[in-house]
């Protein structure tokens, strides 16, 4: 991978500390505006807080200000005390991650960033709290932070030397019979919804929509991923080709914005702002802390179909990706499918799908053509048998049917007393603490299914795999979804792209936890780099048959160059006047989120105005 340094940050104004006093002006013609050029204090500076500050502070929130330390300061122990016996014990339980206002789900990226906490944390249980810790922020200028599943892998939920706001314990979830969004009476029709609180996770919104509730909702395939951050961030799931995306179900907001008022946004209340929130990257126009979203009647069925083969030289996995891809054009397209074709070095294909609204027999029916051409082959063979599952659509995400039926592909939090309905998938639990090495994506355009052009996609893939691998994430392009998703997806701030786009094309690996200060975390950064570089020619290949393909905000690389295009492509603009409109002096600051680009890369000084 082409590197580049992190950007440092400007040099030193002489007159900074002067002209940024709070409440400071500057003349401009006639008249005065109030300037917002000034660096973020950390702990130590001038003008940091003081003891009673915070103490005051805390009283607001009802005691819920936390000062945050690195969970493995007491690890240096001999022996290591209980407190580090257990949070290494917890480490690959993504629920205790998310449960510790100190971790996150990623602890980093090489030569990028490195999980470390917020100097301090505001709990939130109410918008009241949000609305408190933003006014504290700002009126003492500091880096503000917002956490709720902790899942973002450009190292967005947490900084240090920051204020924390941590929604996790606003988790509530209600079901509606018939949602009309605020001052939208007469205009919106009553429809099924959700609302969320900003720290729920999806397995919460799963459990009380699909389980108890018998209903879908929109959101994504990891059940500890949270909703808000998934929704801002535009949200696939694996059936996002029938549903569309989280985002363009979205009906309204509850949001903080950064003079610290509560606002509702929805189609009609703060309309650009309720844009903004869908598919404009979280953490960046406000802090969401309610969103209501539409719910769907289940089809009878979901299920899973996967089969692992290997090709036994170049030339045959050349054909199994040509036949591959042309089935998927042929077969595959459509709203029943989602989920992945792996293609691996090593002349290996890894199929793992899902479907809706189709039985087990009529699964197997649509895949009998591929499977009958790959069992006459006489260069390929199947490593992984074929298997082909399907359950009432209302168990996908029942814990206790699936640890009765399916106790294998879940890991439960094993916690005392953690809820029933708490699980994730058996792989993602793997995934906890993940130290990445290089992660990028793009949006491959439905063209390069087109007979004519199926040759070159086929190639691209064959090169691409011959350097680190690539899968294809069907249902993260709505190319081939249902009329009615795309409509409403074409009203987000998500890329354009995504409409016409089959798939998102994703290579990415990582290794083993690697939290600052965590015994026995000692990255291969030599290793790292060789497989980010690895990575960069495995998605060249693909970018050389789309070239100007764009990449998913929350799946992609942390050293995008060109990120707003990248990001958002034509809708930029319009998400930088909203973030203008309603965070004009720049409280929000993610890595390459809306106006990211006029401070320095840590966030704490601004470069323009």
């Amino acid at each position: 991978m082409k590197r580049r340094d992190l950007l440092k940050a400007a040099a030193t104004l002489p007159l900074l500390p002067l002209l940024l006093r709070s409440g400071t002006t500057l003349a401009r013609g006639a008249g005065t505006v109030a300037t917002s050029l000034r660096s973020r204090l950390r702990p130590g500076e001038p003008g940091w807080p003081a003891a009673a500050e915070w103490e005051q502070l805390k009283r607001q929130v009802g005691g819920r200000l936390l000062k945050l330390a690195s969970p493995f300061a007491s690890c240096g122990t001999t022996p290591p005390d209980s407190a580090c016996t257990q949070v290494l014990k917890q480490l690959d339980n993504p629920f205790a991650v998310g449960d510790n206002p100190a971790l996150t789900q990623t602890s980093g990226w090489a030569d990028a960033w490195a999980s470390q906490p917020s100097a301090y944390a505001v709990a939130a249980e109410s918008a009241a709290d949000v609305a408190a810790a933003i006014h504290f922020a700002r009126r003492h200028h500091l880096r503000l932070v917002v956490k709720g599943g902790g899942h973002s892998y450009q190292g967005t939920s947490d900084a240090p030397d920051s204020l924390l706001v941590w929604t996790r314990h606003m988790n509530q979830v209600s079901l509606h019979d018939a949602f009309v969004p605020q001052g939208c009476s007469g205009h919106v029709a009553p429809q099924a919804a959700v609302s969320v609180q900003a720290g729920a996770m999806w397995i919460d919104a799963y459990d009380a929509v699909t389980t108890r509730g018998g209903r879908y909702v929109q959101g994504g395939g990891c059940t500890t991923v949270g909703v808000a951050g998934l929704v801002q961030s535009g949200g696939f799931g694996s059936f996002s080709k029938r549903w569309g995306t989280a985002a363009s179900n979205l009906l309204e907001a509850e949001v903080v914005t950064a003079d610290g008022q509560v606002r509702i946004a929805n189609a009609r209340t703060n309309p650009e702002l309720f844009w903004g929130l869908k598919g404009g990257g979280g953490g960046s126009l406000g802090i969401v802390t309610r969103l209501t979203l539409r719910t769907f009647e289940l089809p009878d069925f979901f299920g899973g179909v996967g089969i692992t083969i290997k090709a036994n030289s170049d030339a045959a996995y050349r054909a199994l990706i040509a036949a591959a891809v042309d089935f998927y054009q042929r077969a595959l397209f459509n709203p029943h499918w989602g989920e992945q074709m792996k293609f691996h070095d090593g002349n290996v294909l890894e199929v793992s799908m899902m479907f809706q609204g189709l039985t087990r027999q009529e699964a197997e029916q649509v895949w009998a053509p591929f499977l009958a051409w790959v069992q006459a082959r006489q260069d390929c063979r199947i490593t992984k048998p074929f298997g082909a599952l399907a359950a009432p659509a209302r168990h996908l995400w029942d814990a206790e049917f699936l640890r009765k039926h399916a106790p294998d592909i879940i890991a439960t939090d094993d916690r005392p007393g953690a809820p029933r309905h708490h699980f994730v998938w058996a792989g993602d639990r793997e995934q906890a603490g993940t130290f990445l090495h290089g992660y990028q994506s793009a949006w491959l355009p439905a063209t390069l299914l087109q007979p004519a052009q199926q040759s070159r996609l086929v190639d691209a893939l064959f090169t691409a795999a011959q350097h680190w691998g690539v899968s294809l994430h069907f249902n993260k392009g709505l190319a081939g979804a249902a009329a009615d998703a795309i409509d409403r997806a074409r009203d987000t701030a998500t890329h354009p792209q995504v409409l016409d786009a089959f798939a998102l094309a994703i290579s990415a690996n990582g290794g083993a936890p690697a939290f600052p200060g965590m015994p026995g975390a000692h990255p291969d950064l030599a290793k790292a780099r060789r497989e980010a570089t690895a990575i960069e020619h495995t998605m060249a290949a693909l970018r050389s048959v789309a070239p100007d393909a764009g990449s998913y905000v929350s799946e992609s690389d942390y050293f995008l160059h060109d990120w707003q295009q990248g990001f958002w492509g034509g809708n930029y603009p319009r998400l930088a006047a909203a973030k203008r409109r309603y965070d004009p002096d720049g409280l929000f600051f993610v890595h390459h989120g809306v106006g990211s680009e006029d401070w320095s890369a840590d966030g704490f000084t601004r470069l323009r105005t």
